[in-house]
């Protein structure tokens, strides 16, 4: 953006405990003491958002100026296209151009390689989930941990549940109170899928799933890996490390 004539500031980063991310279930008692399931971390991720530098540059710019910009950071409905198949059928697409292409080309080098990867990785969710979640060793683990949550005082049936609760409350109660229950209902389920061994016995149950998908779709899964690897190693040489 600096050599086609314009000011662009990064944003601003979470640190690398507030950046992790909780997946389907976490077990990590100490981070939901501290954290709950993260609603302060993204209502600060979201103030971020909305006093990005970058809005509040654009803004001031002149019209003439605005359309330059646009065009420099991605072309807008100029840019070219790429598409990629989903595994459930059906086509997703994604214009980009400009900076924000170049930058995605130095990350990960083939950048619609990349997005055909990913797209494809991601896209897998509908069809091993349904099976993990019929699986008699994750179904049995599941339930051990609705027993230990219900002997804590918490009815609920999935990790789900229990989270989408601590939304719902937060919506009705003050902050003050609505982090503090959040934070005692994350903890207890942290604390339950400690014990019953639910994250790691959901993991194994996903790869085992994912890997009866490698026929049809090992080259993807493994172009998404070592792309994903390489961005990774190309990114620290280019961004300070999270602290």
């Amino acid at each position: 953006m600096t050599r086609k004539g314009f000011d662009f500031w990064e944003a601003e980063r979470l640190s690398l405990e507030e950046s992790r991310t909780l997946g389907w279930v976490t077990d990590d008692v100490a981070w939901a003491d501290k954290h709950g399931y993260g609603s302060r971390i993204d209502a600060k991720h979201e103030r971020a958002r909305l006093t990005n530098r970058n809005v509040a540059y654009r803004a001031g710019l002149s019209d003439e100026r605005r359309a330059a910009y646009d065009r420099a950071l991605d072309e807008g409905i100029d840019a070219p296209v790429i598409t990629a198949e989903v595994p459930t059928g059906g086509t997703v697409r994604k214009r980009v151009g400009g900076c924000v292409a170049e930058a995605e080309k130095h990350l990960y080098g083939d950048r619609v390689a990349w997005f055909r990867a990913e797209k494809t990785a991601m896209g897998l969710q509908p069809l091993y989930v349904p099976q993990v979640m019929a699986d008699k060793r994750f179904a049995a683990a599941l339930a051990s941990w609705s027993q230990c949550m219900a002997r804590s005082g918490h009815t609920y049936r999935t990790p789900q549940e229990a989270r989408q609760a601590a939304i719902e409350h937060g919506l009705k109660a003050g902050p003050g109170e609505a982090f503090e229950a959040e934070r005692k209902l994350a903890v207890a389920d942290a604390t339950c899928a400690k014990n019953t061994s639910l994250r790691s016995i959901g993991n194994e149950r996903e790869t085992h799933y994912v890997n009866k998908l490698r026929d049809r779709y090992g080259s993807d899964l493994d172009t998404y890996a070592r792309l994903q690897l390489q961005a990774l190693a190309r990114a620290k040489k280019v961004v300070e490390p999270r602290t």
